[in-house]
């Protein structure tokens, strides 16, 4: 029983790692583009973007790999009930209830791994990440500058362009900036050939020093601009706005049971919830896996994901209904996993105790 142990495990295991391994790609590669649009509006500094991404790793796979283990129940069971190797281990004394045991005890290391990352790992990752999107409001323009890009910089107001940049973020060359004048009516554009940062020691203001350049003022549309060409030219570099921005996603599993807060409430079932996810589609995933040969290899497919994202979508609408305080903190997310467990239960031992029930009542009849 040992060998077939190992063997059902490595078929689930394999499969499950593949099918999570294009998972995370997927969802990853589009949170990836969301963070370098906003790297592009000049938001976040590209320097940062696959830190915040190693940091949000956990958060992504904690949610992946429930689906994972259960496309990977579906793909590796349904390829051995098409190559008659699951008729052959029921021949040999295996039985429906040790496959579901064995499986149930293979997704042990599954659970704890999902639970330690919903529980720990991932409130610690969104904790950093929240550190560094705080780091990034508080930025200065001339941090956040990238070379050939006009950027619409939040923390100053203005337009900005430069050609180049050095290594060390503080030279640039063909510079320019266009911000409209205080009053919102007049418009203030400079150009310069070059520029560099000055820390001024005393206030610990920034200040970029344009070199060799021009400054055009004037309103749109008209041709009396005032031009003023300057040697070097003096520009306070103004630093974002404080960075007091908290993440709910990175408040501690211990912070989340000492809030009174609803929504606090809500996400710590979520984070309890998670973890429960995989006995429950395993005990799904067992009985759908069972395919026909007539059928094809992915026909069973379509059906399980139609449960699994009814399954995800209930337990997305009860967190909703418990922020709102519309079920009983007691009930909680409860009542979806018991509604899926009892599914499971009937899919799995339903139709023989229906086909037993009926042998008695056809022997009765007889007699």
């Amino acid at each position: 029983m040992s060998i077939v142990f190992r063997y059902l495990t490595r078929q689930v295991i394999v499969s499950m790692l593949a099918v999570s391994g294009i998972l995370l790609m997927v969802f990853m590669s589009g949170r990836f583009i969301k963070y370098l649009a906003d790297a592009a509006a000049g938001e976040l500094a590209g320097d940062v973007l696959f830190q915040i991404m190693a940091y949000r790793f956990p958060g992504f796979l904690e949610l992946i790999l429930p689906l994972g283990f259960f496309i990977g129940i579906l793909l590796a069971y349904g390829r051995m009930y098409l190559e008659s190797e699951m008729t052959v281990l029921f021949a040999c004394g295996v039985s429906e209830k040790q496959l579901l045991g064995k499986t149930l005890i293979g997704s042990i290391p599954v659970i704890l791994t999902v639970g330690a990352m919903s529980l720990y790992i991932s409130p610690w990752g969104m904790k950093q990440v929240e550190g560094i999107f705080n780091e990034q409001r508080q930025a200065t323009e001339f941090e956040m500058l990238a070379p050939g890009r006009f950027q619409s910089l939040s923390s100053g107001g203005r337009v900005t362009y430069t050609e180049g940049l050095s290594d060390d973020r503080r030279r640039l060359e063909g510079v320019f900036i266009a911000e409209y004048n205080k009053n919102g009516k007049g418009l203030s554009i400079i150009t310069a050939r070059e520029g560099s940062q000055l820390i001024d020691e005393e206030t610990g203001s920034r200040f970029l020093v344009l070199e060799d350049g021009a400054r055009f003022e004037g309103i749109p549309g008209r041709l009396d601009y005032d031009v003023t060409g300057f040697d070097a030219y003096g520009l306070k570099i103004r630093s974002g706005d404080a960075g007091d921005k908290e993440l709910e996603e990175g408040l501690s599993t211990m912070d989340l049971m000492a809030s009174d807060n609803p929504e606090h409430r809500a996400m710590l079932h979520w984070r309890f919830t998670l973890p429960l996810i995989v006995p429950i589609v395993t005990l799904l995933g067992v009985r759908l896996s069972r395919v026909n040969p007539r059928q094809g290899r992915f026909f069973h497919l379509l059906p399980a994901m139609l449960v699994y994202i009814t399954y995800l979508g209930l337990l997305i609408v009860a967190r909703d209904a418990l922020e709102n305080e519309k079920v009983p903190e007691w009930i909680g997310l409860l009542w979806v996993h018991a509604i899926f467990l009892v599914l499971g239960l009937w899919l799995q031992f339903g139709p023989a105790w229906l086909y037993r029930r009926r042998l008695i009542r056809e022997g009765r009849t007889r007699a």
